[in-house]
């Protein structure tokens, strides 16, 4: 394979959107090292799972996406290799296979720590993740796409890597999943925001098509709001003020919500996408040390 291709694969990858996988991870372990529960392994298992899952449910979308008709020329966001001819539908649709298989093999060898209830949760992640763009009933055709990303890359994602490492669940690794959950969503937030023309034309019912872009920024804001309060709870709850360090991202995350408008270019918006999940990531961080330390 030639560098060219290898730029296609990756860019079919969609590295944008892979903080969204890395950080519930940072922050579960985080919960956990403070708990005096970290294991590297465990968690190196978890984060491997974790990309994989969404590597695969990528693949999945620009499969399942140019089929629908959602992925056309007329599309203003970045481009889909399959629709874009650069990867054939097959090719695409074995990548998709091979990724969730991976995924699959990778939490197997969770099963040492969290025990046979891992296989449940590793195959309904990998199910949701298809089922996002797949399947007879796809999520985010139906407006169910921000509570799958809620779910599946927050409450999940965060709690079971404290889990695995930790033997239980605690309520710190919940409370933490919430904030990790809602600025996953706001990727998807802004996608959608970008995408509301042409996916109504494919009958893509996000809830920005259904809502509007008012709504949509409503949630984006809301979102925001939540994650500055959950460092405060938990500033309080340890009665130290080390959790509130994430809010020196509340001007950055302010500046995202204005930029979030109808005025707004396509590229504005691809520009936007690429920084809320920076900001996603920033925050992952500075919550874990925060808790951590």
């Amino acid at each position: 394979m030639n560098d060219s291709r290898l730029a296609v694969w990756f860019e079919a990858v969609r590295p944008r959107t892979l903080p969204a996988s890395v950080a519930p991870v940072v922050v579960g372990s985080a919960v956990a090292w403070r708990d005096g529960a970290f294991d590297a392994a465990a968690a190196a298992l978890c984060l491997g799972f974790a990309v994989l899952v969404q590597i695969g449910t990528n693949f999945a979308n620009d499969t399942n996406d140019f089929r629908r008709g959602a992925d056309t020329g007329a599309r203003v966001g970045p481009r889909r290799v399959v629709a874009a001819g650069l990867i054939s539908l097959g090719a695409m649709q074995r990548a998709t296979v091979v990724a969730f298989a991976a995924a699959f093999l990778v939490g197997l060898g969770l099963i040492a720590w969290g025990g046979p209830i891992l296989i449940v949760v590793g195959l309904a992640s990998i199910a949701a993740g298809y089922a996002y763009t797949g399947g007879p009933w796809p999520l985010g055709y139906h407006g169910l796409g921000d509570l799958f990303v809620f779910i599946f890359f927050g409450l999940v994602a965060v709690t079971m890597t404290y889990y695995v490492q930790a033997g239980y669940f605690a309520a710190d690794a919940l409370l933490a999943a919430v904030p990790i959950g809602l600025l996953t969503a706001n990727i998807l937030v802004v996608n959608n925001y970008r995408d509301a023309d042409t996916d109504k034309a494919a009958g893509k019912r996000t809830l920005v098509v259904r809502w509007g872009r008012g709504a949509a920024k409503l949630q984006f804001g809301f979102s925001l709001l939540v994650a500055a309060m959950v460092p405060a709870i938990f500033a309080a709850r340890i009665s130290s003020p080390l959790p509130l360090v994430p809010l020196v991202l509340v001007p950055r995350g302010l500046i995202h919500l204005r930029r979030l408008n109808p005025n707004a270019t396509p590229q504005q918006l691809i520009v936007l996408l690429g920084d809320t999940g920076k900001l996603l990531a920033a925050y992952a961080v500075l919550l874990a040390l925060g808790i951590a330390l």
